[in-house]
């Protein structure tokens, strides 16, 4: 069937025979996995500390960034807490986590740690259970833990105010999600077909295509993708996000998934755009292995220095990327206590050559860490 005979790929009659250029795709492999050979050999050197570190932050930024993306805004510490206590990773004082925290997580933790353990009907449903533990998305009672039944209408994405919608995309009808997700899931469990990569972005392709929840379906799609992409790792130690470079790249990321589903059963231009999305997000990753690094090269430089709990606190916040500008009223601020005990507090870190202040005038003083060095 030619692709104007029909609006969706899952109304082409060859759905879901999946055609690409592997050609075209060799050179894009390639590269990605020589990013992730370096990257998992460097961690490898770094010891294992460092390493808990460095997928604590991996999986804190994947886990805020896919909520991001469907415009759901978590608090990231909250995150940080409850992936290092079920990681066993001591990061201090924990911070309070609420029950959509925990689901977000619970679902991210499990994609990427049981990476290897079949994917089945029940898994899914318990993954979107645990995304959505109130029975509420807003305002709005869904199907919890069970598939969508189109009673309100076919299931589309769209954009818009009402009145002037544009409907992106229409998923198919429920009536044929058993089947639909039974041919899925069979593909996903089953021997791979295809190089591993490729399995990993057409899977992400595949169930956000099947649309198969209520809602959630962008999030559990992510993360069988994060799933695929650990067995190709052959590692379920997550060290880069995906998620968070789709965030950074969040207007491509949907215009190719709908170019894509309106056209044929070659996605070519799919599987190119996701294996340059994960070399980006294996650079970044590069990038905040730099920070873990320099974050513990730090703490051996001063670690017989007798610090306060106030000063360990907001020295690991400038560590850790401290946005604008450390002044004494902010350090005040964020360690709760009077501009006198702070502006005591930098200026035993002043003396001890910790801290510096900033070249940059202005009306408020203001202070950054000193030069690292070894």
């Amino acid at each position: 069937m030619d692709s104007g005979d029909y609006k969706y790929i899952w109304q082409a009659s060859d759905w879901p025979h999946w055609r690409f250029d592997l050609t075209a795709l060799a050179g894009p492999m390639a590269e990605v996995s020589r990013a992730q050979g370096h990257l998992l050999g460097r961690l490898s050197d770094a010891g294992m500390a460092l390493r808990d570190q460095a997928s604590l932050a991996a999986l804190t930024e994947d886990v805020v960034k896919t909520s991001e993306i469907e415009g759901e805004l978590l608090n990231a510490e909250s995150v940080r807490s409850s992936i290092a206590r079920r990681l066993g990773v001591d990061i201090g004082a924990l911070a309070p986590v609420d029950r959509h925290v925990e689901g977000v997580v619970e679902m991210v933790l499990d994609a990427t740690a049981n990476c290897h353990a079949p994917v089945s009907r029940e898994r899914l449903f318990g993954w979107h259970a645990a995304l959505f533990p109130t029975g509420y998305s807003g305002v709005s009672e869904i199907k919890v833990g069970r598939w969508r039944d189109d009673a309100s209408g076919p299931m589309q994405v769209v954009s818009g105010p009402i009145g002037r919608r544009r409907v992106h995309f229409e998923a198919p009808p429920a009536d044929r999600l058993a089947a639909e997700t039974g041919r899925f899931l069979d593909w996903l469990n089953g021997a791979p077909g295809e190089p591993p990569l490729l399995k990993a972005g057409l899977g992400h392709l595949w169930f956000v295509s099947l649309h198969p929840f209520d809602d959630g379906n962008g999030r559990i799609a992510r993360a069988i993708g994060d799933l695929l992409l650990a067995r190709a790792d052959g590692s379920p130690r997550r060290c880069y996000s995906l998620s968070a470079q789709i965030q950074r790249d969040r207007k491509a990321y949907y215009d190719v998934l709908e170019r894509t589903q309106k056209r044929s059963m070659d996605v070519t231009e799919w599987l190119a755009w996701f294996l340059h999305a994960l070399h980006r997000a294996l650079d970044q990753a590069q990038h905040a292995l730099d920070a873990v690094m320099t974050k513990a090269r730090f703490w051996r430089r001063w670690a017989t220095l007798p610090l306060t709990e106030r000063q360990v606190n907001l020295l690991n916040r400038l560590l850790d990327g401290f946005e604008g500008k450390l002044t004494s009223s902010k350090w005040a601020a964020i360690a709760g206590c009077s501009p006198d005990t702070a502006l005591r507090d930098i200026n035993d870190l002043l003396a001890r050559g910790v801290l510096r202040k900033t070249d940059a005038g202005g009306r408020s003083t203001s202070y950054e860490l000193n030069e690292l060095t070894d």
